[in-house]
């Protein structure tokens, strides 16, 4: 079997897990959805190649970095910077500071416990306020009194003949108060839309918080990979595209990226000392390969994840597909099969197990 070998290193990186917010954990070794896409993305691929993967490395240490995380919020509250947005209808971030909140206790509207960084546009934050306290008073009022006037109504025509010419007029009334109701809802929704809803839509509260990333330090990689004879060349000929493996400041160094022909066996091989995998799932049940404890016995379980590999469309957003792998740093094959084979790579004897 021909696949490309890639041998690369890092000085540090993040795999990111998702759903990790504050701090950016990161898995052992890059997943396959982020080694698949950079390599699509190296090749200039806007469709996807099917291939398989089998990633294997280790790392030195783990650490991590702090930083400072900004973060616009959708809404308004008394807390970081007061700040309205310069372009709200692009893609811009840029933002005009109109207020910062200097203790727990801030008030934007009130001024209570802030520091004012422009005093017209806070003025106009406080009016629209004022405002819509004003539109929602009104709001209420005049529904309580079209609902008291429908009341007194329906209490008239109670006990009346329905086919009475008082009785028919009744009717007309509520239903020319709900008419009168429809109409001056609708134009409310339309005043406050354009004078409240658009312009107070461009104020929003910034925060700053620490954030942390795990990061992972002096990594080592080799990634095998089964596709057809095309993909792997143009992979092959447009690895020095490749430029980083997780976030863009990720840097990778290409050690070797070369075709190898991998071979059967029908003997006891085990993992080289220091590396770790994922291996396939499937496999490791159908005991096609071992994951080893620290003293070489089989081991029945070990670090279960449900991996991202790649994806399709669905109503204009990213499904991906999911595979199964045992994370193992020590692990064996009595025999090779479809998915496990054998490789070297200097003196490491490679079991090359794709997912």
């Amino acid at each position: 079997m021909k696949v490309l070998r890639i041998v690369l290193k890092q000085s540090s990186a993040n795999y990111r897990k998702a759903g990790t917010i504050d701090n950016k954990m990161t898995y052992p070794l890059p997943i396959p959805a982020t080694v698949i896409g950079a390599l699509h993305n190296i090749c200039g691929y806007t469709e996807y190649h099917s291939m398989d993967i089998s990633i294997q490395g280790n790392y030195e240490s783990i650490s991590k970095d702090m930083y400072k995380n900004i973060t616009v919020l959708n809404t308004v509250s008394d807390r970081g910077k007061l700040v309205k947005m310069a372009g709200p209808d692009t893609i811009s971030n840029a933002y005009i500071e109109v207020a910062e909140a200097v203790d727990d206790n801030a008030n934007f509207l009130k001024e209570i416990n802030i520091k004012v960084k422009n005093k017209e546009l806070l003025e106009e934050f406080k009016n629209l306020k004022v405002l819509k306290e004003r539109l929602d008073g009104e709001k209420k009022k005049k529904i309580e009194e079209l609902k008291k006037e429908k009341k007194e109504l329906s209490d008239k025509k109670k006990g009346l003949d329905k086919k009475s010419n008082e009785y028919k007029e009744l009717i007309e009334k509520i239903e020319n108060l709900k008419i009168e109701e429809d109409k001056y809802l609708k134009d409310l929704k339309e005043y406050e839309n354009k004078n409240f809803i658009e312009p107070y839509s461009q104020y929003r509260t910034i925060v700053k918080k620490p954030m942390f990333y795990e990061l992972l330090n002096n990594i080592f990689l080799i990634l095998h990979i089964k596709s057809d004879e095309q993909t792997l060349k143009d992979i092959e000929n447009n690895i020095f595209n490749l430029q980083s493996l997780g976030r863009s400041e990720d840097f990778v160094e290409v050690i070797e990226c070369k075709i190898v022909e991998l071979q059967e066996f029908n003997q006891e091989i085990k993992s080289s000392e220091g590396l770790t995998a994922y291996l396939n799932y499937n496999d490791f049940q159908e005991e096609k390969i071992f994951n080893l404890d620290v003293d070489g016995n089989t081991a029945k379980s070990g670090t279960k994840y449900y991996l991202d590999k790649d994806y399709k469309i669905v109503d204009g957003k990213r499904e991906f597909r999911k595979v199964i792998a045992l994370y193992s740093n020590y692990f064996s094959a009595n025999k090779s099969s479809e998915n496990v084979k054998l490789d070297k790579y200097n003196d490491l004897n490679l079991l090359v197990n794709f997912i």
